[in-house]
Formats: structure tokens, C-alpha cells, sequence
């Protein structure tokens, strides 16, 4: 088997900055490349503070209005970002949800959702304060961010 250079591989990673991206377009589903650190510049983000954030960042998305849209929200295994996969969601309507997201988490107050050991399968790794840290550093970045912001810098 021959294999083939991924998408997300083809993107240059030396000029990627924070921001969210059109990863890829297939049919009516488009990922998302929510990148909330530079990569490759020695910050990353940390496993308990990034497992708290995918559970809000999940449970928010998947309890909107917006619900039957999400099909997937996950970290990057670079630990520098989310990915969010989305169907029949135009670009700015995927924005919004993610900056109310991130209000979301700021403002979030009490247990982690499915943080618990039978809902999780790592459920002591768990850092909420971590989590809305991140979101307050990704606020600023997309609080006036367009579809046209999402492009990859060639």
C-alpha cells in the first residue's frame, strides 16, 4: 500500500497561527482546525486542561440548537488545537458557535460534564480552570473572526 500524504500534513505548520481553519470540505461535512497555539514553538497545551476543555467544548455543541449539525469535536494528538467536524453548517454560523463555546467555558461553573468514572475513561484527569484559561486566550483571537480568516495562509 502506497501511502498518501493526509491533508492537515500538507498544511505548513511554520506559518500557522491561532485561529480557526477550513481544514477540509467533503460534501456537505467540514472540518474545522481550531489551532489555539503556534505549533512547534515549545507551548502546548496540557492533557488535563485540554480533557476538560473537549468535554465543555463537546457538551456545549452537542446541546445547542446547532446539535443535529456537530458530528465531531476532538483534540489534536500535537495538543495544539481542536478539531470540529460539522454538517450543512455555513462557515459563519460555525464561528459563532465556537465563540459562544468559548464564552461557555469561561463562564462554566460546577463539575465537568461526563467527568465522572463510569461516563469517563480518564475521568481524575480533569483541569477546569486549565480549560477556561484556554478559551479566555482564544476569545481575543476569534472574537472578530470572518469566513475569510479560515483560509490556510499559503
Amino acid at each position: 500500500m502506497e501511502l498518501k500524504q493526509i491533508a492537515s500534513f500538507a498544511v505548513d505548520h511554520t506559518k500557522l497561527v491561532e485561529g480557526m481553519y477550513t481544514s477540509r470540505v467533503d460534501g456537505d461535512v467540514t472540518t474545522y482546525d481550531i489551532r489555539m497555539v503556534k505549533p512547534n514553538c515549545g507551548t502546548y497545551l496540557p492533557y488535563p486542561a485540554i480533557h476538560s476543555f473537549e468535554h465543555l467544548f463537546a457538551t456545549y455543541v452537542r446541546s445547542s440548537e446547532l446539535s443535529d449539525h456537530v458530528i465531531y469535536v476532538g483534540p489534536m494528538g500535537c495538543r495544539t488545537g481542536f478539531y470540529f467536524l460539522v454538517r450543512d453548517m455555513e462557515p459563519e454560523v460555525a464561528i459563532k458557535l465556537v465563540n459562544d463555546m468559548l464564552a461557555f467555558i469561561v463562564g462554566f461553573e460546577g463539575d465537568v460534564p461526563g467527568a465522572t468514572e463510569k461516563e469517563c475513561g480518564n475521568f481524575r484527569e480533569q483541569d477546569l480552570e486549565g480549560a477556561k484559561a484556554i478559551a479566555r486566550k482564544m476569545i481575543p483571537v476569534l472574537e472578530n473572526w470572518t469566513p475569510a480568516d479560515c483560509a490556510y495562509e499559503k
